[in-house]
């Protein structure tokens, strides 16, 4: 087991991706927190999970909004009392709205930003106090399609997961001399609810390719979830030590190859924006 006794925390854990994650982790040992913000629905995953657990592992649910403040703290508070942490999974997100962007809602675009971006910077500012007294620790944030992708009429979705990834980047290198390594994971089209949120909303306003996709996905053509869940076990283990910084496609990108991975994650590749160093106009200073 790759994560046997390490601590572990997963937001949005109790349905999709995130009840993937959850039950991968726990497969490898980990000790898990997991949250979501509906109380039954994190209860009714606590109790389907507890008989797959070894002797002594733990598996603590949380009822928890990422996008409110003080619910962010009382969560820490249960992660704390599992014990040192060592890893985080931001995998809490939402859609937002869906539809053609002159008709987007200032509210349902600020819920978004709120929930995507506010909610997974909260998360990473607790575990970072967290995890430098023990000298290092693992963030992971989930991305998706709209990171590399522009996404007519799901505008907000598109543009806080970008700013994730970003956000990602940035605190790799603010926390890098503290040896916390953050990484951005894209998992492919899933089927989940945000799947059925797009057919929900018909081809009118989803668009008629989206809405297309999204029924193919829901009909079989989708990412299988264990894929980007066996990507974040790899990325919060110390197999992968030394990575930070990147974006990484679960579906796409070499990453079961760790040393061809690592060659070529070397530089700008596998981040935001994929540029070499001339391109930033770096004056060479023996000129």
């Amino acid at each position: 087991m790759k994560l046997e006794d390490k601590n572990i925390l997963i937001t949005g854990g109790s349905q999709g991706l995130g009840r993937t994650l959850v039950e991968t982790f726990l497969h490898e040992g980990a000790n898990v927190v997991f949250c979501a913000r509906t109380a039954s629905d994190v209860e009714q995953t606590r109790v389907e999970l507890e008989p797959t657990l070894h002797p002594g592992q733990k598996l603590i649910g949380v009822a928890c909004d990422v996008s409110d403040p003080e619910s962010v703290a009382k969560l820490f508070t249960h992660v704390a009392a599992m014990g040192p942490l060592q890893a985080v999974v931001n995998n809490a997100g939402v859609y937002g709205p869906i539809g053609p962007t002159e008709d987007v809602s200032l509210a349902d675009w600020n819920q978004t930003w709120q929930v995507n971006v506010t909610g997974t910077l909260m998360v990473c500012q607790h575990a970072v106090r967290a995890m430098k007294p023990l000298g290092g620790g693992k963030i992971i944030t989930i991305s998706g399609g709209g990171a590399t992708n522009p996404m007519p009429r799901l505008v907000a979705y598109a543009a806080t997961k970008a700013a994730v990834v970003r956000l990602t980047e940035t605190l790799a290198e603010e926390y890098r001399d503290d040896h916390i390594e953050v990484n951005a994971v894209a998992p492919g089209a899933l089927r989940t609810r945000m799947n059925q949120q797009v057919l929900d909303a018909g081809p009118d306003k989803a668009g008629a390719d989206f809405f297309a996709k999204n029924q193919k996905w829901a009909d079989g053509g989708a990412t299988d979830p264990r894929l980007a869940a066996a990507l974040c076990v790899w990325l919060a283990s110390p197999e992968s030590h030394g990575i930070t910084g990147k974006l990484i496609s679960a579906q796409w990108d070499p990453w079961k190859e760790p040393e061809k991975f690592r060659d070529l994650a070397r530089g700008d590749v596998y981040t935001l924006r994929r540029i070499v160093p001339e391109d930033r106009m770096i004056i060479n200073p023996s000129r």
